[in-house]
């Protein structure tokens, strides 16, 4: 839950302060993962199931009676695929088990009857006599009879035993079944793209509210705070209640509630406190609203929750971590496609260390896929331990040459050799960050060159130039 709240002399007596931990203020300023109550629940949140979006109602995949219940719901396809399942093994068992084809014309058999069928024209010409021809006859016969036991038996022992072969194609139909069974969606109708937007949408305007999200939430780990903080939260909790529109007392309650694990006492206090200031609550008291309200709801996007996302996007489109949650609540309302265009720039934009960076590398390949969009994650690049370490030892200056250097380096490289496009992103937001345009503009003319062949990636590029502009 971050630093833990401690007492201090004020001058005027104790007054409660505390690292701000999960507030966006701390959340922008530090990036600090430790610090961020909604890293503890992002790993639920971003396990995007392949079998509907996300729901915090639902607790855990449909079960096997239910899946049963809804394939049988289909029974005209469960019959036509059990007939083609049914035909594909009887043609299976029979071409596995049949004897090779071809062998009733083997050159013996047919030497053996032509030589039977030319003693019967000698005799018929008296060129031999009945005893011979009966002789050769007999012998002829034998003969023949020999080389179809040979043939038979041959035959017999190339063709395989039925048993074993109806076991095996059994074992492969009812794996096939089972695969399908696991990784399918059984009894679920086709969903073209416009029936699965008219979902999404249902689904989008019948969520759940953030009360029975809340009630669905898994429990905070407790936070047991010493005896003089306990104390001094009772008598903030005390003045708040006395006096409800204190501004500061509201403030100071939130964050405190926070520390604590109290999320949706926070999420109140927060709430109230910007209904209070109207249209002069800042964008970082809504981005603090729009956390606490996610955090309570165990990483759920509310309606509730979504109306200050929109006031921080309507005052602040930029706005990173409004964009990550905008992301998000399109990924649980089953639209990966929205979430994708939220998230793949956020990610090329970096800054690396920000919290939201990790989540979204890892969730991004999914959400392209289920999104039907053909994605590459950028290499995961950065210096190693032992850099990191000697850059915090250097001083300011030695440390932006360092930068200037590394920016330098990835300059050169992709003027000379060019390279992939989220290396030109890459470059884009360093001289952004180290305020030369005038190399943006110059890196930009290289990666259209580069870049020609490919009007999307282009038009994704001079975008990021755009944006990297100040």
């Amino acid at each position: 839950m971050g630093v833990p709240p401690r007492a201090v002399d004020g001058g005027d007596g104790p007054m409660i302060v505390c690292d701000p931990g999960p507030t966006i203020r701390r959340l922008r300023q530090r990036h600090n993962r430790e610090n961020c109550d909604i890293m503890s629940v992002l790993p639920q949140v971003l396990r995007l199931r392949r079998r509907g979006p996300f729901c915090p109602c639902r607790k855990s995949p449909m079960s096997a009676a239910q899946r049963w219940g809804a394939a049988m719901e289909n029974f005209g396809f469960w019959a036509v695929a059990g007939g083609l399942v049914v035909a594909v093994a009887a043609l299976m068992l029979r071409a596995l088990s049949r004897p090779p084809e071809g062998q009733a014309a083997h050159p013996d058999l047919k030497v053996y009857r032509d030589q039977l069928a030319e003693v019967e024209r000698d005799l018929a010409r008296g060129v031999i006599g009945a005893d011979e021809a009966a002789r050769l006859r007999v012998e002829v016969s034998r003969r023949l009879l020999e080389a179809d036991r040979a043939l038979q038996g041959a035959a017999a022992a190339r063709a395989l035993p039925l048993l074993p072969v109806a076991g095996v194609v059994a074992v492969l139909l009812a794996g096939g079944a089972g695969i399908y069974w696991h990784l399918g969606a059984p009894g679920y109708p086709d969903m073209p793209l416009a029936a699965r937007l008219a979902a999404s949408d249902t689904l989008y305007r019948t969520r759940p509210s953030q009360a029975e999200a809340e009630a669905q939430a898994p429990a905070p780990a407790p936070v047991t705070p010493d005896a003089q903080f306990a104390d001094l939260m009772e008598k903030l909790r005390a003045a708040v209640a006395a006096r409800p529109d204190d501004l500061r007392g509201l403030e100071l309650l939130a964050r405190n509630e926070a520390l604590l694990g109290r999320n949706i006492e926070a999420a109140r206090a927060q709430e109230h406190l910007v209904a209070l200031l109207g249209d002069q609550a800042t964008v970082e008291q809504h981005l603090t609203a729009l956390e606490y309200l996610v955090v309570a709801a165990g990483g759920y996007v509310s309606p509730q929750a979504e109306a200050h996302l929109t006031r921080v996007l309507t005052t602040d489109p930029r706005n990173k971590l409004a964009r990550y949650y905008a992301g998000l609540m399109f990924a649980q309302v089953g639209r990966p496609d929205r979430t994708f265009e939220f998230w793949e720039p956020l990610l090329a934009e970096g800054p690396a260390d920000a919290p939201w960076i990790a989540p979204i590398r890892a969730a991004l390949p999914d959400v392209a896929e289920r999104a039907g969009l053909r994605y590459t994650p950028p290499d995961a690049k950065g210096p190693d331990a032992a850099a990191v370490a000697a850059a915090g030892e250097m001083s300011a200056e030695d440390r932006q040459a360092m930068i200037e250097g590394m920016v330098a380096q990835l300059e050169g490289r992709l003027m000379s050799d060019g390279g992939p496009e989220e290396e030109w992103q890459k470059l884009f937001n360093a001289l952004s960050v180290l305020g030369q345009p005038e190399r943006v503009a110059a890196a930009l003319k290289a990666a259209e060159t580069a870049f020609a062949a490919d009007p999307a990636a282009l038009e994704r590029l001079r975008a990021a130039a755009g944006a990297a502009a100040p």
